[in-house]
């Protein structure tokens, strides 16, 4: 008997649920969006995984130290738990290509718009990437998604509105959705977006 396989819904950080404000170079500039919580809090209720999926390469190219970065995702836990929430995971990739020193200064599959961070949902938490989807700002998000056979979403907050409105007349594929924010986005996902 095969185990049983979840749907996801993966969440892209700076942008999606929190502010973007370029770096979070230290754990003061970290600022939750006011629907956050409530967007979490109904990915659980309906049983789906709730994931975050971020790249932080903050951290190869020494603008502060992982001890920093440490703390914003504890606070990002923490605020989401004290709401009645919780991530079922939180993946993050601190790696760069080209710039830092080692362990950080790496060529790897985790680094979105690679698909390493989903594959490894998949294989620790039952993730269905067929039935998830990605919910970010940029468009590596949606490439991220449709890389594994999933949906992406694309919301208006963060780098969303520009990128919606400069850039995707030369994207290849349209997003399968698009929200104001990760609320609505959660909403009409779970809602039976198609």
């Amino acid at each position: 008997m095969s185990p049983t396989r979840h749907p996801a819904i993966f969440m892209d950080r700076d942008g999606t649920l929190s502010h973007e404000v370029g770096y979070v170079n230290h754990p003061d500039r970290f600022r939750l969006y006011p629907w956050a919580v409530e967007a979490v809090r109904a990915i659980n209720q309906a049983g789906w995984l709730a994931v975050v999926v971020t790249n932080q390469a903050g951290v190869a190219r020494g603008y502060f130290p992982q001890a920093v970065f440490d703390e914003v995702q504890r606070s990002l836990v923490a605020q989401i738990e004290a709401g009645g929430a919780r991530f079922d995971a939180v993946y993050a990739c601190l790696h760069h290509p080209t710039v830092g020193q080692p362990p950080y200064r790496r060529d790897c599959e985790c680094r979105k718009p690679r698909p390493g961070m989903l594959r490894r949902a998949e294989a620790e938490l039952g993730a269905d990437l067929a039935r998830s989807w990605v919910i970010g700002d940029r468009h590596g998000d949606l490439q991220l998604a449709w890389s594994v056979g999933a949906r992406g979403a694309m919301v208006r907050t963060g780098y969303g509105r520009g990128e919606l409105a400069y850039q995707e007349p030369s994207w290849s594929r349209r997003p399968d959705l698009v929200a104001e924010h990760l609320l609505e986005a959660v909403e009409r996902i779970l809602g039976g977006a198609s």
